[in-house]
């Protein structure tokens, strides 16, 4: 078994996880999530942890590694949340809620619009700041990740949407 797997992930007051017929479900503060789990690996919740066994397939290490990350995530997620924030660089790039729909201003022609997601919370604190908040932290990823599609940053002079942390590096313009 791997290493992470052989850690329990410890379960907070206010948090309850419960294990059976191959899902596990997690519910909490903010939200209600719940994991479909391979065949080879099991949970148990004891002792106000839950403990990740897998059987003796050659896959499974590796996956019950993978599944106690993932419900690690789960119970972060539904005590904190997570957030990923982004930032729209270029002249007239703007960014605003209205009711369950993002409306974008690329410089394209017309607005983008996004639909938000169930489970997923999208603020504008300002016109050139997005942030995505939500429990499930592969569908915040999954929804910035995709709101950053609509234009990327470009190399040359940087405009786009990128996260607030990502470091877009420029390449240097053509020379005569």
């Amino acid at each position: 078994m791997s290493r992470i797997a052989k850690m329990p992930v410890k379960i907070p007051a206010g948090v309850q996880v419960t294990a059976s017929a191959g899902l596990v479900t997690v519910k909490g503060a903010k939200a209600s999530l719940s994991l479909p789990l391979p065949r080879p690996v099991t949970v148990e919740v004891k002792d106000g942890a839950a403990l990740i066994a897998a059987d003796s397939v050659k896959a499974a290490p590796a996956l019950s590694g993978t599944v106690r990350a993932l419900i690690n995530n789960m119970v972060n997620g539904v005590t904190r949340g997570y957030e990923k924030k982004l930032a729209l660089v270029g002249v007239g790039y703007r960014a605003q809620v209205q009711g369950r729909k993002l409306t974008l201003s690329l410089g394209f022609s017309h607005p983008v619009e996004y639909p938000i997601p169930e489970g997923i919370t999208i603020e504008t604190p300002s016109p050139t700041e997005i942030l995505v908040k939500g429990a499930d932290r592969q569908q915040v990823g999954m929804v910035a990740a995709k709101i950053r599609a609509f234009r990327p940053p470009e190399p040359y002079k940087g405009k786009g949407v990128r996260y607030a942390d990502e470091q877009v590096s420029l390449k240097e313009a053509k020379k005569k």
